[in-house]
């Protein structure tokens, strides 16, 4: 197993995530040594469709994204919808991809990726409904368990976790793409 210890993984999300998105991709990194850092757009606690709660560790306004190695977004129609409305959010996703760090993306969590413009000429999967948008933002799609782009992990649906777990943690190991 690659190790991640000495890593900081950023985990970008807000009520409505899909449970098992954020659960399973931050156990399969924190069990390779990688701390992990929740963020969303306020403080407390966030909730997922299937009720889990998660304690937010800081807001995306307060967020730097040099102090990260790698980042997180998980699905969640409600969660991906609102956490794109967040500028903070945006920004910060667009500093992390254009400093090449990598990025480990499931199901509608992609769509952060179109408002932060970073996807011109880019490959990656996502669940099927945001086949469309991701073109309109340059992107190639492909319909696949896992594809990794430079970095950029990307998956469909729950049913993907294991493939998505296993390549996020070994571009994790490898950094900056």
């Amino acid at each position: 197993m690659t190790d991640l210890n000495n890593r900081t993984v950023a985990v970008l999300a807000t009520d409505g995530f899909e449970d098992s998105e954020l659960t399973s991709p931050v156990d399969a990194v924190k069990a390779a040594g990688a701390t992990v850092t929740v963020l969303s757009t306020e403080t407390g606690s966030i909730e997922g469709k299937n009720g889990t709660a998660v304690t937010v560790d800081t807001t995306t306004a307060e967020a730097d994204a040099a102090d990260f190695d790698a980042l997180i977004l998980p699905g969640g129609t409600g969660n991906a919808d609102k956490i794109r409305m967040d500028s903070d959010a945006v920004a910060f996703v667009k500093k992390l991809v254009e400093a090449g760090k990598p990025v480990g993306v499931i199901c509608h969590g992609a769509w952060i990726l179109t408002d932060a413009d970073v996807l011109q000429g880019r490959t990656l999967t996502s669940f099927p409904s945001l086949k469309t948008d991701l073109r309109n933002a340059g992107a190639t799609w492909v319909d696949e368990e896992v594809h990794v782009d430079q970095g950029l992990v990307s998956s469909r649906t729950p049913d993907d976790l294991p493939a998505f777990n296993a390549k996020i943690v070994e571009e994790f190991g490898e950094g900056t793409h």
